[in-house]
């Protein structure tokens, strides 16, 4: 695409506060973070400053205004879902990890609330160089990506899971996080991705979290700065990136509802019997053994049961709460 002079974005005097290095520079407020990231998104900042851009945030690290703002524009630059009435809210779990060591069981988590009548959109990437994405291990379970909006709300609506990518769902994200390659590292956008809500009305989002530091940035955010309207959030460390809880050793989640902070469930501290699981983690052996434990063949994961538990509990009582707030006609 080719930008023209008087349209590109004045990044400068931004590049000049946040790019003074980790302890000397200054973040921006939600309304300047929401303008410059739309920027970024309509591709109106030059491929210079873009690079500058997200190299500073990468070693300042973003503030919680910054991350508001950014997920401001974020979730304004593609068109929302639609969700089926019923008697739950749904489930939003965003998968851009996969799995390199244990098997990835994001999939069984989405089918299991799937099974219990939840509306359950799962996105994410379709491939990942040295990880077994979700897309792959549902591929193997014969679970279509949708193609287009349209057909992940036919989804939802028939209480199937509704798998769609990031650059169907939402292409100018998509291509933020594209640059990675390029630029080696991750940038804020692989954040924003993982805490957005892709519904027109409340859902619950299932957040993860790999570094320590994000699990007080993106508490701060869901207790001071996430929009109420938009649902409530749980709130884990990652199993291997991905929103999951660990089938050997549950961890700690925590509920983000009107600006509270409520621990469902606490971390486990001591490991009993372990479960049986997957004796690989390529998506064909993942995928049999999920169908096993689908079929009740093979028993579910004590925390990976507890988790389904929690939001089905959570999802009925964002339900509730939403039905009591819409105006009667």
């Amino acid at each position: 695409m080719t930008i023209h002079a008087d349209t590109l974005f004045p990044a400068a005097p931004i590049i000049k506060e946040i790019g003074r290095g980790k302890h000397g520079a200054r973040s921006m407020g939600r309304d300047d973070a929401r303008e410059l990231y739309r920027a970024m998104l309509d591709g109106r900042v030059g491929e210079l400053e873009l690079g500058g851009i997200l190299l500073a945030l990468r070693i300042k690290g973003e503030s919680v205004q910054e991350l508001a703002g950014f997920l401001d524009a974020a979730e304004a630059s593609f068109a929302p879902l639609n969700a089926p009435v019923g008697p739950y809210a749904p489930v939003c779990l965003p998968s851009y990890n996969g799995a390199r060591k244990m098997a990835n069981l994001t999939p069984l988590l989405a089918l299991l609330l799937a099974r219990e009548g939840v509306p359950v959109l799962v996105h994410g990437v379709a491939t990942d160089t040295g990880r077994v994405t979700s897309a792959e291990v549902f591929a193997a379970l014969g679970v279509a990506q949708a193609a287009d909006h349209a057909d992940a709300e036919q989804a939802l609506a028939q209480g199937k899971v509704a798998l769609i990518t990031i650059d169907v769902l939402a292409p100018k994200l998509a291509y933020l996080l594209s640059l990675r390659r390029r630029l080696g590292v991750r940038n804020s956008t692989h954040t924003l991705v993982k805490i957005m809500q892709p519904f027109a009305g409340p859902a619950l989002r299932l957040v993860s979290y790999t570094h320590p530091e994000y699990l007080e940035l993106l508490g701060e955010y869901f207790t001071t700065a996430a929009l109420p309207e938009r649902g409530d959030a749980f709130l884990m460390r990652g199993t291997e990136g991905e929103t999951v809880a660990n089938a050997n050793k549950a961890q700690q989640i925590d509920w983000f509802h009107g600006g509270l902070r409520s621990t469902l469930v606490p971390k486990q501290t001591q490991v009993g019997e372990l479960p049986v699981l997957p004796a690989e983690r390529d998506a064909e052996t993942t995928a049999g053994w999920i169908r096993a434990v689908l079929a009740g063949e093979v028993p579910v994961p004590p925390s990976i049961a507890e988790q389904v538990a929690q939001c089905l509990l959570v999802s009925r009582t964002l339900r509730s709460r939403q039905r009591i707030q819409e105006p009667i006609v």
